[in-house]
């Protein structure tokens, strides 16, 4: 094989995992080929000095691992062009949300050694989190080139494969519930006149309160409790938040997600 790994799908993430691999020394860019039918998602890639094509079959004959950067709902699309090009030898590295190992190789139409891993968008400033799960016909060490790839843009834990759904609704869309919080906070924070101080104020709040809970390893029930002097600011406004249903509401949205990612693997 030419190449050490192949990107199918050249987007936002796959430029991430694939920035870190480069930046960290994981591979060097004459490791990688790539492939994308957008010619700007390509020249990503080219301008690091990787391999690109139009053919995600060329990438599937020449790259030891493939990791597959696509959407599940274009995957059946895709699998055509790999089932006649992989061999025994291969591995793939599937970012796909809800996607099982077992449905990846029926679309492929044969048993394929398949490495299961759910990343997520702080991936793109080096601060990713994400799960990574050997695949049912997986063999012990398929998943090493995963965890390097994905440790050198955040943190790794490893997994079973029916867990990933749940990481998915977790730390995968995880990033999207902050951000809604934000949304809210910099909408009050201008209420009150803040202005354009609001987006700095609301950024390093949410990162320092999150470099607090990683690095402190307390519980967030003691933390809040913390901030929380009795019949002040911070109490009426839990207080309204309880009022309102807020902590129920939010675990219900993740399972709203989870329940997502089942339907997606159907």
């Amino acid at each position: 094989m030419q190449y050490r790994l192949g990107f199918i799908g050249c987007g936002n993430m796959a430029q991430a995992i694939a920035a870190g691999a480069i930046e960290q020394r994981v591979l060097a860019p004459t490791d990688i080929i790539a492939s994308d039918p957008s010619d700007e998602n390509r020249g990503v890639f080219s301008q690091w000095g990787c391999s690109t094509t139009h053919d995600n079959g060329e990438v599937a004959a020449q790259a030891e691992q493939i990791l597959l950067a696509v959407k599940p709902q274009i995957y059946p699309k895709v699998a055509p062009d790999l089932s006649s090009a992989l061999n025994d030898s291969q591995v793939l590295i599937s970012i796909m949300a809800g996607l099982s190992s077992a449905k990846i190789a029926e679309a492929i139409g044969s048993p394929c050694r398949v490495v299961r891993v759910m990343p997520n968008t702080p991936a793109m400033v080096g601060q990713g989190m994400a799960g990574i799960a050997l695949g049912g016909s997986a063999q012990a060490g398929d998943d090493a080139l995963a965890k390097q790839l994905f440790a050198a843009v955040g943190q790794v834990v490893e997994l079973d494969e029916p867990m990933i759904d749940a990481i998915n609704a977790i730390s995968g869309s995880g990033p999207a519930y902050l951000f809604y919080l934000a949304e809210a906070m910099e909408q009050a924070a201008a209420q009150l006149g803040l202005g354009e101080q609001a987006r700095q104020i609301v950024a390093q709040t949410l990162f320092g309160s999150a470099k607090l809970l990683a690095e402190t390893g307390e519980d967030p029930v003691e933390l809040r409790r913390k901030v929380t002097s009795p019949g002040g600011t911070t109490l009426a406004a839990s207080n309204h938040m309880d009022a309102k249903a807020v902590q129920p509401a939010i675990v219900d949205a993740i399972r709203a997600a989870y329940d997502r990612a089942k339907e997606l693997g159907a």
